[in-house]
């Protein structure tokens, strides 16, 4: 199979010939209809994860056609179109047997733990507990650009966040996490308030259903701005890039008793940032963490999806080739690009 590969980090990426992959007795073997860029990907050939072993092929967010399956598989049969969350939970440590598959003690993540889907084939193990059938109406773009950004929003927002109609939520980063995250909480009938650098970014936000934006290198004081438009701060606010001043300002712009949902990655000298503990306290503040989406709560974000609340192809601004694609993830680190790319042709 044709795959995008490489040997070293931060070394070139290549589209070349390996070996196709084979299922495992558990496990199946899926055609790639589309796959998703993601800044995660770009975190894992930079080095920053210490679960992605050379040589290796990225890619996380994918969805496609079942082709191969293992002897013990018996919920899913060849032609089924599927995709999978990131974080795929072994099915049997305490974590899963718990629901939370997402914080699986043995998890796989293909494009990290395994080799990923910047490929014409890619292996899933623990298939059984991890495929999510894809209703016939949703295209593979769509469904690709829901493997990580998506879901891992909808699960901060909704799950974690618990955000309801009326309530007031600020997202740091209008990437395609922040993005995500504000169209979900738009859809669950909150005000929204959009923070990044980027004022087209922060237009497409707009579109997206931002009540309004600020642009972080105009404004100094992001947290008192946030709290002069809410008279007070915001219910919810996440931070949907990852950075030492994205996570401070998310949890300092919150009213009392607000929550925080920390979603972007924080890797390097962000890893372990400075928090206002002093207004944790005071404010009887909430932090909380947000890793992927268990596949079983699926259902109910392509329920939104399939009834129209929620539109993520709106978020798919670009589709290329595998070798552009190999090159766009090389150039990520320059946060040049709105929306999400998608690679369809292989």
């Amino acid at each position: 199979m044709r795959a995008a590969y490489f040997t070293e980090y931060q070394g070139p990426i290549d589209v070349q010939k390996v070996d196709d992959p084979t299922p495992e007795n558990g496990g199946v073997v899926i055609k790639v209809g589309a796959t998703g860029l993601c800044r995660s990907d770009w975190h894992g050939w930079m080095g920053h994860d210490s679960d992605v072993h050379l040589p290796h092929v990225p890619g996380h967010e994918f969805a496609g056609t079942i082709v191969g399956i293992g002897k013990d598989i018996k919920r899913w049969k060849e032609g089924d179109r599927v995709t999978v969350p990131f974080v795929s939970g072994c099915g049997h440590c305490p974590e899963c047997h718990s629901g939370n598959q997402q914080v699986c003690d043995h998890q796989f993540q293909p494009g990290f733990t395994h080799w990923g889907s910047f490929a014409e084939f890619v292996a899933i193990d623990y298939a059984d507990t991890n495929l999510v059938g894809l209703p016939d109406e949703m295209d593979f773009a769509t469904a690709a650009s829901l493997g990580c950004r998506f879901a891992t929003s909808f699960r901060g927002v909704i799950d974690q966040g618990k955000v309801t109609a009326g309530q007031i939520v600020a997202v740091h980063g209008a990437g395609g996490i922040g993005l995500s995250a504000i169209m979900i909480a738009a859809a669950a009938g909150a005000y929204v308030i959009a923070v990044d650098i980027d004022d087209a970014k922060l237009e497409f936000a707009k579109e997206l259903g931002a009540n309004a934006v600020l642009n972080a290198h105009q404004i100094e004081d992001i947290p008192n701005a946030i709290k002069d438009i809410t008279r007070g701060g915001a219910h919810v606010s996440v931070d949907a890039l990852g950075s030492a001043r994205t996570c401070f300002n998310s949890v300092a712009c919150l009213r009392k008793r607000g929550k925080h949902i920390q979603i972007g990655l924080m890797t390097g000298d962000h890893a372990h940032s400075a928090i206002p503990m002093d207004r944790v306290v005071a404010h009887e503040l909430e932090i909380i963490g947000s890793h992927g989406m268990q596949a079983f709560r699926y259902d109910a974000m392509i329920d939104m999806i399939t009834t129209g609340k929620l539109s993520p192809q709106k978020l798919i601004t670009d589709h290329v080739t595998l070798a552009e694609g190999a090159t766009a993830l090389m150039n990520m680190g320059h946060f040049a690009a709105t929306g999400v790319t998608v690679i369809d042709r292989f």
